[in-house]
């Protein structure tokens, strides 16, 4: 290549560019600056190829794609590699392997240092004979880093008994800046002249860095040619029409090319997993309870629960109560009563809480603490059918309590409930279905801890093992509804209900391998994750020991 050659673009291209960067004032400043470089790189690619077959032909073996033909040819790499993968394309031309070698490169400062001294050096030099204040070396651009390294290389001391404060002198009367001269090696392609030792020295002041370059090593393939005829990539009518087809060379399909992803939505793994949550319940035979209304009345979140008004659960710092509609205006009242009679003064073989009961506090409106409240409803609507038919119920959806934001509690989450109601159900029946139910999420780790819930008896909590935060971590709660709960609404007394719940978002976390909850729901989400979050399949897998029971 002649000294001072250079690429020219012809009037036409430089048209095509000014119509594509600047005349569009839709485009933003670095969708231009895209747009410019794209329209470079398509413009290069023609006579960039033209040039490397051309030097291709006079060399005896090959080329390589960075040092022979991006250094000489003046132009970015990437533009090299359009044009080899351009040729590529065309058949048997040429054959390129792709090469991988790692180098030293300086960072920016590090240029810097090379082209203006280290920052110790800089410091040394701005020190007069008589020396200077070190609150005023301090304020200087390199002060604080060369300070530091002029001080461990002994060529400055400070004297603090100085009149006007601590003042630095020069300890040498010249010095050899190293830092500078071993960065300058690198910088012309020598840095096999430095050990290890000082790599590694200036890898830590962040000065030079090591970097893998991915080349191409261009050689002739059979079908090499210095002359490039286009192939056609469309049979149009007038090729068919006149037999053009049978003397022009066509681009052979790439049936292995992926194709350009379309624009779609995402869907949140919380949406994922909740539509497999869902499909299991279906597949199990459940049938899903109604679950819009986010305000609940006190009477169906607790009371209907057999949960006592004064439960710690019912003051505001663990429940969000509402001001505004503050009560609710219509209750079952014969309903009512019977939960009234039992909190109060006891039956269906229960002596009760012995307390006041209040209808007032009954009423208050709140954020609903579980999804339990619309299984309460649904059982009470179940006890009004006669005569009684066995049920399977399941709820997916939003709950709210009042809690301390960690790793894996928030104040709003997503709770999964399923009830089953039949004759003669036990705590045997209940382990059963949980170890079913567990296994199709393919979480076989559990964990069973005996609990108390005041609607539940007996009661247990649910635990799973999670990789990530390397402990058991509490997944779900579960029990047999208690008789003070199921009588008063209507159920048979031969009927027994056992239930289970438990977040959407720990399993969620469990699958994704996601240790903080605030890193799958709220503000500080990545959307880049949501994006590339794979599908949830939670199959059935090889069932498990037997499950471990927790004292």
């Amino acid at each position: 290549m002649e000294p001072g050659w250079r690429w020219e673009l012809s009037p036409v291209h430089l048209l095509r560019l000014r119509r594509h960067t600047q005349d569009d004032d839709t485009l933003s400043p670095a969708l231009r600056l895209d747009t410019f470089k794209m329209a470079m790189h398509t413009m290069a690619d023609g006579p960039v190829a033209e040039l490397l077959l051309r030097r291709l032909e006079a060399s005896d073996g090959g080329l390589d794609s960075a040092e022979l033909l991006a250094a000489e040819l003046g132009m970015e790499h990437q533009a090299v590699v359009g044009a080899v993968k351009s040729l590529q394309a065309l058949g048997e031309v040429i054959e390129a392997e792709l090469r991988s070698t790692k180098r030293w490169e300086l960072t920016a400062e590090g240029e810097e240092i090379a082209r203006e001294g280290s920052h110790e050096a800089r410091v040394f030099r701005s020190i007069p004979p008589e020396g200077l204040a070190q609150s005023e070396l301090m304020r200087l651009p390199s002060g604080k880093v060369g300070f530091s390294k002029a001080m461990s290389n002994k060529w400055i001391r400070v004297d603090k008994s100085a009149a006007d404060g601590p003042r630095v002198f020069r300890v040498v009367d010249s010095m050899e800046d190293e830092v500078q001269r071993r960065l300058q090696l690198v910088q012309g392609g020598q840095a096999e002249k430095l050990g290890e030792k000082e790599r590694s020295e200036l890898r830590k002041r962040k000065l030079l860095a090591e970097v893998t370059l991915k080349t191409y090593w261009v050689s002739k393939g059979s079908a090499f040619s210095t002359s490039i005829s286009k192939q056609e990539t469309e049979l149009s009518p007038e090729m068919i029409s006149s037999g053009s087809w049978r003397d022009r060379p066509f681009k052979p399909y790439n049936f292995l090319a992926h194709g350009v992803l379309p624009d779609s939505g995402h869907l949140h793994p919380l949406l994922k997993v909740r539509s497999q949550f869902r499909q299991i319940f279906l597949e199990m035979g459940f049938t899903e309870m109604p679950t819009d209304n986010f305000i609940e009345s006190s009477f169906w979140n607790f009371d209907a629960l057999f949960q006592p008004q004064q439960h710690p659960a019912r003051d505001q710092h663990d429940t969000f109560f509402l001001q505004d509609p503050a009560e609710a205006l219509q209750l079952p009242m014969d309903y009512v009563q019977r939960v009234k009679r039992t909190h109060s003064q006891g039956g269906y073989g229960s002596q009760g809480y012995k307390y006041t009961w209040k209808l007032d506090e009954a009423r208050k409106n709140l954020l609903r603490t579980h999804t339990t409240s619309a299984s309460a409803r649904a059982l009470y609507r179940l006890a009004q059918k006669k005569p009684f038919t066995p049920v399977k119920y399941f709820s997916i959806d939003r709950v709210f309590r009042n809690e301390t934001l960690d790793a894996t509690h928030l104040a709003e989450f997503h709770q999964i409930e399923g009830v089953v109601a039949d004759h003669g159900l036990t705590l045997g029946h209940l382990m059963g279905v949980l170890r079913e139910f567990f296994t199709k999420l393919g979480i076989t780790q559990l964990r069973f801890k005996p609990a108390y819930n005041p609607y539940t008896e007996p009661s247990m909590e649910v635990f799973s093992y999670h990789q990530g935060l390397k402990k058991w971590v509490e997944v779900g709660n579960s029990g047999v509804f208690r008789p003070e709960m199921l009588l008063p609404m209507g159920l048979p007394e031969n009927v027994s209900v056992i239930a289970w719940g438990l977040s959407l978002e720990r399993p969620t976390m469990i699958k994704y391998g996601i240790n903080n909850i605030r890193d799958l729901v709220g503000h500080k989400v990545n959307l880049q994750m949501v994006y590339d979050s794979p599908l949830c399949r939670l199959d059935a897998e090889p069932r498990p020991p037997p499950t471990q029971e927790a004292a």
